[in-house]
């Protein structure tokens, strides 16, 4: 049996399934809850066995970070889109990047999930690649004038504390 067998795992786990798995199996196969002194000798072999398997899965599962599966484009841009409605931007902005494909709407969506951010640069780079690439679309450009409006807007130092101490409060509100 491999390492991955031993945890119970499939052999493309990551990380923190590893770590899991054998904190789980080693409740269940610890010496210290057998009163019997054959069946704590059975439980350490076994318990060896399982660290020797979790060092060789953490290894294996370190070197070979997972690779991040992409999904159709239609698709990550509903779950986007979905997610930005629920003002969850940051969770938004990860299932966008899984996409196999970008198009102008694609980076109209990442334009306004970092407008929501209040990362307005990016934000405006995102809106003037949507527009590059489909310049007929006002609804873009809109975007971009939003962004270049917010940045001017932001430089001033009395927005820049009022942003600061509006993204204060609303960090500890949430705690």
């Amino acid at each position: 049996m491999n390492a991955f067998e031993t945890l119970g795992l499939p052999p493309d786990a990551n990380e923190q399934q590893v770590r899991q798995a054998y904190h789980t199996l080693v409740k269940a196969c610890h010496p210290d809850q057998f009163p019997d002194p054959e069946e704590q000798k059975k439980a350490q072999e076994d318990l060896i066995q399982l660290n020797l398997a979790y060092e060789e899965a953490l290894r294996q599962a370190c070197d070979h970070p997972p690779v991040m599966r992409t999904v159709p484009l239609i698709q990550a841009k509903e779950t986007a889109r979905r997610l930005l409605s629920q003002e969850r931007y940051e969770s938004a902005l990860l299932q966008l990047g899984k996409a196999e494909d970008r198009d102008g709407e694609w980076y109209y969506i990442q334009g306004q999930l970092l407008m929501g951010m209040r990362q307005y640069g990016s934000a405006h780079q995102a809106f003037r690649e949507a527009i590059r690439l489909q310049p007929e679309n006002n609804a873009y450009r809109q975007g971009a004038l939003d962004a270049a409006v917010a940045i001017k807007k932001h430089q001033k130092w009395t927005y820049r504390v009022a942003d600061w101490a509006g993204g204060f409060f609303h960090a500890r509100k949430r705690s």
